[in-house]
């Protein structure tokens, strides 16, 4: 636990003073908490449907003191020991009564399940997520559940892969075994397959490896599709898991590997739309062009202060802006302007519906999939330069260490004046010289303090270099661009992390003693299982990473990731330690931000490619208003939808960059390549090419070598004979053999 202080006792890493207890002195931190006891359990009766932890408690309390919160921490576990609450899972409380009607679950959900979970009795039913693997087997993921449902091969029913499910439970014998009752929702509408013709019909074969049946598609569901393409085809009917699933073919994409088919079939297969619905594009075109003066009126006018955006050479829509002016006090206003969204798009309208089921916009690597009608996402909300444009707005007054004296949130009518790359902005910070070069380095000045604070408190630095591609006019990859964070990006970021943090405090403490109902962008602590992964894997490297509890980790990684950083296993360091954080997520339960060190935390900076943004500014407007609090209930669909919608996104735009890399690479066989081994499983090496960060496999089995097996605490491979060893981080040289483009793979042979 950090924060402990007690004099006398040893130090540990980063200064703290350790008690002859061994834990800090914990039975003078309990008699400084026990004070609030009464305050503490009259919160958990008030919510007794809800899992809290010490930070929530603190903000309900009132509390912002670091040292208090968690005095809280270790009084609430004291009290858990004497049996007057039961811990439900990361540091996470309730009342005993309810905790075991509740499962430990809480009345929205947000707590995991305790691992043992209930007996499901027959006639039970739960909805989830289902994942199959291509030997048939179910692993269906329930909301509240800390572990997945496993469907044995043939009860998955007339499943696919993400499909929303109910599962009951069946007697067999005195087992009670789990099947997919019914399917409640498909995952996607339609499905990218090739065709495989069988006299007068056709076998659709899915190009989606986790999709576990092919179709048959009949002969008047073939519409003349010419055979040796890739079609989308629609599912008609799927009546018994015995039967093979009916679908039609919908459209023809085009030949294997033909640039517009492989996009398109990549924005299906991850159920993804790539054009706007005509109701949508005409109700887009209604909207007035024109700024109206009397909405300016009702607006913070701040069209005359220096204002300008930075954003990368080929960003076509500008949902941020920077404005920077002196003032008499001799600190520095500094707005951060965010396009008004919510101005143009009402509840209960075609673009709203549009946007609330997209709930992102997604990036490939040639185009933009907008949430938003071009109208919109480059027009009217795009705060381009030389034009007037409402914005939503939050302006700090800031001293020279960049700490916020005085902050205003609200609505503004806003002039960009200048738009800047973030390469003419890095040029302005690195030279002095250019128009706004003085105002740039201003704002970066403050930037840094900000930043450094937020990284003494703890915060992870997980930025990582970007793939991109420069393709030619047939959309073939001539070359592989990486992507790096320069001063500019960062300056930018932190203003950004400035405008969420403080919305979402404001908002946070906006009613006192009730937290509103409001959507936040949290990130859990670590698995405590990865947690120890991960010092086992960089022990390999050297680096002894302290052993902290999760929810004191940020601080190891963050150490962990400084001692590596400028090292040839940085990279691996840093993907490692990624792959042991939680997954961020939008919630209405805010117990922060852990990878950011941030207590509140949200979105409210990028409405135009994310719908929870438009949720926090209708939110904060109805609160600067005076409204209610919100009912969390309302806003809690939203939120999981754009959390999967999130997660869908994401993986459409590496299948993306991984075609283009298989594509690149493919015209490349036989070339000789210096890489890194960066995953390890028990039939291949993975391997990542230095130069253009392209990935691929290597079996195992071509390894001349050696025979391996798996060492997995190590996550290394050891040859049976010799005892040789292959780690993640090594460096290797490699040929490229094979690029198939179908499957996305590309081939590797070892060369030692």
């Amino acid at each position: 636990m950090a924060g402990k202080r007690k004099g006398g006792g040893k130090k540990k890493s980063g200064g703290r003073k350790v008690g002859p207890d061994g834990m800090g002195g914990r039975g003078q931190r309990l008699s400084g908490a026990s004070r609030h006891l009464g305050d503490v359990m009259e919160i958990f009766r008030k919510l007794p449907g809800r899992p809290l932890n010490a930070r929530q408690v603190a903000s309900t309390m009132g509390i912002a003191d670091t040292d208090i919160r968690e005095m809280l921490h270790v009084l609430m576990r004291e009290q858990a020991g004497k049996g007057v609450l039961v811990e439900v899972g990361k540091g996470r409380f309730m009342l005993p009564e309810k905790a075991k009607r509740d499962g430990g679950r809480g009345e929205r959900g947000r707590s995991k399940g305790r691992k043992e979970g209930r007996q499901r009795q027959h006639g039970d039913v739960v909805t989830g997520t289902i994942q199959i693997t291509k030997y048939g087997k179910g692993f269906v993921s329930v909301p509240g559940e800390s572990e997945d449902i496993m469907l044995p091969k043939g009860n998955t029913g007339t499943a696919f892969w993400g499909d929303t499910v109910e599962v009951g439970w069946m007697s067999r014998g005195r087992r009670k075994v789990p099947y997919v009752a019914r399917v409640v929702k498909r995952a996607r509408e339609l499905y990218v397959v090739m065709l495989q013709p069988v006299k007068d019909y056709a076998f659709g074969i899915p190009t989606d490896k986790r999709l576990h049946r092919d179709f048959l598609i009949p002969a008047r569901f073939l519409h003349e599709a010419p055979t040796d393409v890739k079609v989308a085809v629609r599912l008609e009917d799927w009546a018994s898991p015995d039967d093979p699933p009916i679908a039609q073919v919908v459209e023809v994409l085009g030949a294997p590997g033909v640039h517009e088919a492989e996009m398109h079939a990549i924005l299906l297969e991850f159920g993804l739309p790539y054009h706007f619905p005509e109701d949508v594009e005409a109700e887009a075109e209604t909207i007035p062009k024109e700024l109206d003066p009397k909405e300016i009126q009702r607006r913070r006018d701040m069209r005359d202060v220096t204002t300008f955006t930075i954003d990368p050479e080929d960003a076509k829509d500008f949902d941020d802006a920077l404005s920077v002016r002196d003032l008499e006090s001799g600190h520095l206003e500094v707005g951060v302007h965010i396009a008004d969204v919510t101005h143009y798009v009402r509840p209960g309208s075609r673009i709203e519906e549009e946007a609330v089921e997209r709930a992102t916009s997604v990036y490939l690597v040639d185009r933009t999939i907008p949430m938003l009608p071009e109208v919109l996402s480059n027009n009217l909300c795009s705060l381009r330069p030389n034009e007037d444009r409402y914005a939503f707005s939050a302006v700090f007054e800031l001293d020279k260490d960049g700490q916020v004296v005085k902050e205003w949130f609200g609505r503004t009518a806003i002039h960009s004046d200048r738009r800047f790359t973030y390469a003419e902005a890095q040029e302005r910070l690195e030279s002095g010289k250019g128009d706004l070069a003085n105002e740039v380095q201003r704002l970066d000045r403050l930037a840094r303090k900000m930043r450094a604070r937020r990284f003494k408190a703890g915060g992870i630095d997980f930025n990582t270099e970007e793939v991109r591609f420069r393709l030619d006019d047939d959309g073939k990859p001539v070359e592989v661009l990486i992507k790096r964070m320069l001063d500019a990006n960062r300056l930018i970021e932190d203003f950004m992390l400035l405008a969420n943090v403080r919305v979402a405090k404001w908002i946070a403490g906006c009613k006192g003693q009730r937290p509103p109902g409001a959507v936040y962008r949290i990130h859990d602590a670590p698995d405590p299982t990865k947690l120890k992964s991960l010092r086992q894997f960089v022990a390999q490297f050297g680096y002894k990473m302290a052993d902290t509890e999760p929810g004191q980790a940020h601080r190891a990684i963050s150490q962990l990731l400084k001692m590596a950083e400028g090292k040839d296993e940085e990279r691996i360091v840093k993907q490692m330690a990624i792959r042991s954080m939680a997954k961020a997520e939008y919630s209405t339960d805010n117990i922060g931000h852990y990878g950011l060190a941030f207590e509140h935390y949200t979105h409210f900076t990028s409405p135009i490619r994310r719908y929870p943004d438009m949720m926090v500014h209708r939110s904060l407007q109805h609160y600067l208003d005076g409204g209610a609090a919100l009912d969390t209930a309302e806003l809690d669909g939203p939120c999981a939808h754009s959390s999967e919608r999130e997660k869908r996104a994401a993986e459409a735009e590496r299948a993306s960059i991984k075609y283009k890399q298989v594509e690149f690479l493919g015209t490349q066989l036989g070339a000789e390549f210096d890489g890194v081994v960066n995953g390890i499983s028990s039939k291949a090496v993975y391997v990542e090419i230095n130069e253009n960060k392209c990935e691929g496999y290597v079996d195992i089995r071509d390894i001349s070598t050696d025979r391996f097996s798996v060492d997995p605490e190590r996550q290394c491979l050891v040859g049976l004979h010799t005892g040789q060893e292959i780690h993640m981080g090594n460096a290797v040289r490699v040929r490229v053999v094979r690029a198939d483009v179908q499957r996305r793979e590309l081939e590797f042979e070892w060369l030692g």
